[in-house]
C-alpha cells in the first residue's frame, strides 16, 4: 500500500493547490459562493472539482490493484499517467475557456488510465475465478 499512499499524498497535494487557487481567487475578488459569473473562477472551480471527481476512482482502482500484488512498475505507470493526467487537465481547463490541448489531453489520459486499471482487475478476477479450485 505504500505506491497508492505516494499517489494518494500527491494526489491531495494536487487538490490542494487547486483549492488554494481558488480560495485566493476568491478572497481577492470578494466572491463569496458559487462563481458571481466571473469566468476566470468558473475555470479555477472546474479545474478544482474535475480533480476532485476522478482522483478517488483512480486510487480506489490503484489501490486494489496493489492489494491484488499487481506487478510495482504497472502500478507506478498507472499512478504517473493518472497525476499527469489531472495536471494536464487542470492546466488546461485554468488557462482556456473552450477545449484546449491540456483538456483533451487530460481527459483522454484520465479516461484511459481509469478503464485500463478496470479491466484489469476484471481480468484479475477472472483469472482467479479460474484458477481457484473448487471443493
Amino acid at each position: 500500500m505504500r505506491i497508492t499512499g505516494l499517489y494518494a499524498a500527491l494526489s491531495t497535494l494536487l487538490i490542494l493547490v487547486l483549492a488554494v487557487r481558488v480560495i485566493a481567487y476568491r478572497r481577492a475578488h470578494k466572491i463569496g459562493l458559487g462563481h458571481g459569473n466571473d469566468n476566470e473562477l468558473r475555470k479555477l472551480m472546474l479545474a478544482h472539482g474535475n480533480a476532485i471527481e476522478y482522483l478517488p476512482f483512480g486510487l480506489l482502482l490503484l489501490l486494489v490493484l496493489e492489494l491484488n500484488q499487481t506487478l510495482p512498475l504497472l502500478l507506478h505507470v498507472f499512478g504517473c499517467v493518472l497525476l499527469a493526467a489531472r495536471l494536464a487537465h487542470a492546466w488546461g481547463v485554468s488557462h482556456h475557456a473552450g477545449v484546449s490541448p491540456g483538456r483533451v489531453i487530460g481527459v483522454v489520459l484520465t479516461i484511459g488510465v481509469l478503464l485500463a486499471m478496470a479491466l484489469l482487475l476484471l481480468w484479475q478476477f477472472v483469472l482467479a475465478a479460474l484458477l481457484t479450485p473448487v471443493h
